[in-house]
């Protein structure tokens, strides 16, 4: 068992997370920026953003999820806050990051976002996400980190999940089953806490 750290607990891929690896029978401490908006959930109030948060709320864990994103900023803004806090604050080594498909790339070098027809609508987030990956690739080496990237699709709510493709890089993964689920981006995620495969990388997962 291990001791576990999730901020965003309250959101669509932080709940799937924390089911998940609550029922593998780890110790989750659920993080939440407004734990009165999620009756159910037991958790604790805290601010991915605020350093001094991190390091109170980390204190004691075996690894750290980063599943928040926030309505309330531009995102670019979000993620360099949320990743600065976590480099400077964190209280172990392993982190685990859930990224964006659209960072992902289609053709080796190219990532989906800098492909003609993206539309401009959707860039905000990308370039956010993408900022969180530079600044984890510069962090010390001591950091363990692993962005976790679904495929880039609508991500279905239900329960269901299937075998998995992973693929450690940002190579974009092709797969005959085009559903993917927020309990399909749980299980990928608790996977590399109960067996740390993948290190300082991004990785891709789909349906298989």
């Amino acid at each position: 068992m291990s001791r576990i750290v999730l901020f965003g607990a309250g959101g669509r891929a932080g709940r799937r997370i924390l089911a998940q690896a609550r029922a593998r029978g780890h110790d989750v401490l659920a993080v939440m920026r407004h734990p009165h908006a999620h009756p159910d959930i037991d958790g604790v109030a805290g601010d991915v953003t605020d350093v001094a948060d991190v390091r109170r709320l980390t204190a004691g864990a075996d690894a750290v999820i980063n599943a928040s994103a926030s309505m309330d900023v531009p995102p670019d803004q979000f993620f360099s806050a949320s990743t600065h806090a976590l480099i400077g604050g964190l209280q172990t080594r392993r982190l685990l990051v859930i990224g964006i498909g659209t960072t992902l790339e289609p053709t080796p070098g190219i990532r989906l976002v800098d492909t003609p027809d993206f539309p401009d609508e959707a860039k905000p987030f990308t370039v956010g996400h993408a900022l969180e990956l530079e600044l984890l690739q510069q962090s010390p080496s001591e950091l363990d980190w692993v962005v976790v990237t679904p495929p880039p699709v609508v991500i279905a709510e239900h329960t269901e999940t299937g075998p998995l493709l992973v693929s450690a890089g940002p190579e974009l993964l092709y797969s005959a089953d085009p559903t993917f689920t927020y309990t399909d981006l749980a299980v990928a995620t608790v996977d590399e806490i109960d067996n740390p495969t993948h290190h300082r990388t991004q990785i891709a997962v789909a349906r298989n």
